[in-house]
Formats: structure tokens, C-alpha cells, sequence
């Protein structure tokens, strides 16, 4: 069976959002173009992983052009996202692997993000083995979204999903650890709640 890629050459929108209540959210990739989107689920570190990644490589870009290349220093007011995921997400894949990449000819951010592939292994040997076939761009590897934007769309991206992240429970003043709406044992506190 051949492999599946979901291509979006600069799609209408493309997106990090969640779905459900903080604590419990899950959290998506959202592309959209020509009245088709596709969604990929992910974890949150991969998303604050990604944005972070975004802004360092466009970052680069910028510095290495001489300020020369078409990518703002901050995402523009103009393009900020803030409506809901397009509805209902249907999850193609969960995400395993990503990658990101310049390209200076076209001047476009690519994003891929690689279907989570179980990997069967005897050795460490197998193991390397397995995990070479699967970076390469192989026909029959796992679904892949690749997405091409342009630097102020990427930018606009990574401001996006680094709110998104950030939009969760708020932590505990003491240990910082996430404040759960039913309730937080601190471990700072020994697991002690006052007015319990």
C-alpha cells in the first residue's frame, strides 16, 4: 500500500488547536484548503515544540538574509487566528516524528508531521535499522502531512500554538505543577489542603 501525504501548498489555514476542557484537551494540527482539511492529532510538548522550532528556524532565516527575507520579526496582528477547529475533527494519524524546513528558493516553511509508527525490533541493531527505513521519504512509509507557508503564515502559526499551549490550567503558585478544577494536592504542601 502506497503512502498517504495530505499536501497543502500554502492552505487557506493551517492551525494548532484543541479539543475538550483544560486537563483534559486533546490537541490537533488543522489544515485547510480548496474545501478539504485534515487534522492530525499530537501531544502538547510537540506542539510547543514545534511552534518553538518555527520561530527559531524563521529566526535564522532573518538573520542569515540580512533581514532581507520575507518573514516578519513577530506575527502580524492582521493574521491572527483565534476561531475554534473546524468541525468535527476527524484524527487521520497521531503524530510521531516532525520535521522542518526552509526552502530558500521558494521562501517557504515546510512542516511535516509523520504518522506514530510501533517499530518491532530484536536488537538495537533492528531497532537503528527500522528507524532509518522510516525517515526516508520511502513510498510505503506512514501517512505524513506536509504543509508549505509562507514566513508570515508560519509565524502567525507558532504565536498561535504557543497560546494554545499556554491556554491550559493554570499552575499552582507553589509547585507549578497544573491546578486541576476539582482540586490540586501540592506536593509543596505534602498533599495537604487547607479547608479540607
Amino acid at each position: 500500500m502506497s503512502r498517504q501525504v495530505f499536501f497543502y501548498d500554502v492552505p487557506d489555514r493551517f492551525v494548532a488547536g484543541t479539543v475538550g476542557l483544560p486537563g483534559r484537551r486533546s490537541f490537533y494540527l488543522q489544515a485547510t484548503a480548496a474545501g478539504r482539511t485534515t487534522s492530525v492529532a499530537l501531544e502538547k510538548t510537540q506542539v510547543a515544540a514545534l511552534a518553538e522550532r518555527i520561530d527559531e528556524l524563521l529566526d535564522e532565516v532573518v538573520r542569515r538574509s540580512g533581514g532581507n527575507a520575507p518573514v516578519p520579526a513577530v506575527s502580524p496582528t492582521e493574521l491572527t487566528d483565534t476561531a475554534p477547529l473546524e468541525m468535527p475533527v476527524e484524527e487521520e494519524f497521531r503524530v510521531g516524528t516532525m520535521a522542518l524546513a526552509w526552502d530558500g528558493e521558494d521562501e517557504r516553511m515546510i512542516v511535516e508531521a509523520q504518522a506514530l509508527v510501533e517499530l518491532d525490533a530484536d536488537s538495537e541493531e533492528d531497532l537503528a535499522d527500522a528507524e532509518e527505513r522510516l525517515l526516508q521519504d520511502d513510498e510505503n512509509g506512514p501517512p505524513m502531512l506536509r504543509v508549505r507557508l509562507t514566513g508570515t503564515m508560519a509565524r502567525a502559526f507558532a504565536k498561535r500554538a504557543l497560546e494554545v499551549v499556554n491556554a491550559g490550567r493554570p499552575p499552582c503558585p507553589l509547585c507549578s505543577l497544573p491546578l486541576d478544577p476539582e482540586g490540586h494536592v501540592c506536593p509543596r504542601q505534602n498533599g495537604y489542603r487547607r479547608g479540607a
